[in-house]
């Protein structure tokens, strides 16, 4: 039981820096829109893309966090 909050907690962390990640990039692509009308086409375009793959790795988090359950708990 140990290892499963162990392992969590190293996935829940991976999560964390993903989304700082994310988030930096979102301010940096904030500042570009600002400058001209060819950044705002390409930073929406690279916003999209970026909240797509947020929602792809969500997915993949919450399946591997689900196999992880039902490893520990099946007998």
């Amino acid at each position: 039981m140990q290892n499963l909050f162990k392992t969590i907690s190293r996935k829940i962390n991976g999560a964390i820096i993903h989304f700082m990640a994310t988030g930096v990039i979102l301010v940096i692509a904030a500042v570009l829109i600002v400058w001209t009308d060819f950044f705002l086409r390409l930073v929406i375009g690279l916003l999209v893309i970026i909240v797509a793959y947020s929602f792809f790795y969500l997915a993949y988090k919450t399946w591997w966090l689900k196999r992880e359950i039902e490893k520990y708990l099946k007998p």
